[in-house]
């Protein structure tokens, strides 16, 4: 294994950026941005056995937890909050914490991220155990508040993951699977809510979307379990209970829904 090298802090690529047309900046953006779908692919492997991990254990019961510090734990947090309304999945089943709490979602906590005890004080919050998994989240893959939580869950016997963008970090040593998406320097040097941003939304809309498809939320390609929380996501309910069911009448199908409560209420209470 080679030495850890610290990619995500390297010069950028470009210079002069101050000097570049609006342009100028966009266009050499989308082109450093290209390189991150490329990254994902080559992680596929690790993310495939991540995912596999985390469909066996919310089938057993458990549940899943991302951690980070920053663009990182916002990230985590972002997810987490869209599998509820999206898959119709009960709250506190996949969970993002942060360091700093709740105010480091809009705003930098001062050291927030500093502390190896921090992390761990964090889950115990929400009584975490062998039937979780956690995912530590950080570009660089050096932070300690996600490194110290890792490292505790790993002595007590929880499945733990992460997500970096360098090569053979510190964090990924403290992950029972570790997937690195090595995106190379940041077009403004260390800004990591950038390219290393992106590939980390990338996998995690593929972890939390693989997992609710291998837990069965999802009916061919449909969101069949969504909340019907406005009228955008009742009216789209609504003409998938008209497909599924071959009924043409939008206000029947509308009222089946509403009555049901989600599109697969709808459907088996109709065929039974």
């Amino acid at each position: 294994m080679s030495a850890f090298e610290k990619i995500t802090e390297q010069e950028s690529n470009y210079h002069g950026l101050d000097k570049m047309s609006v342009n100028e900046i966009l266009v050499n953006i989308n082109q450093e941005d290209q390189e991150v779908p490329r990254a994902v692919a080559r992680a596929i492997p690790q993310i495939e056995k991540l995912v596999t991990t985390i469909a066996d254990k919310m089938l057993a019961g458990g549940r899943l937890f991302y951690m980070g510090a920053g663009t990182s734990g916002r990230l985590g947090i972002l997810d987490a909050s869209e599998i509820p309304p999206t898959y119709g999945m009960p709250y506190g089943l996949v969970i993002g914490l942060i360091a700093g709490g709740e105010e480091a979602i809009q705003k930098a906590v001062e050291n927030a991220e500093d502390s190896f005890e921090q992390g761990w004080k964090d889950l115990k919050k929400h009584f975490v155990n062998s039937k979780d998994v956690v995912i530590g989240i950080a570009a660089s893959g050096t932070t300690p508040y996600v490194i110290g939580a890792l490292k505790a869950c790993r002595e007590q016997g929880i499945s733990t993951g992460s997500i970096a963008c360098n090569p053979h970090s510190p964090m990924s040593e403290h992950a029972d699977i570790a997937v690195e998406v090595v995106v190379g320097p940041e077009f403004v040097t260390g800004s990591t809510r950038m390219k290393s941003g992106t590939a980390q939304k990338l996998v995690l809309n593929m972890i939390s979307t693989a997992v609710m498809i291998q837990i069965g939320r999802v009916d061919d390609n449909k969101m069949v379990n969504m909340q019907l929380s406005n009228e955008k996501l009742v009216d789209r309910g609504t003409r998938m209970v008209m497909e599924e069911l071959g009924i043409t009448d939008y206000d029947k199908a509308r009222a089946l829904l509403l009555q049901s409560g989600s599109v697969k209420k709808a459907v088996d209470a109709f065929r039974s």
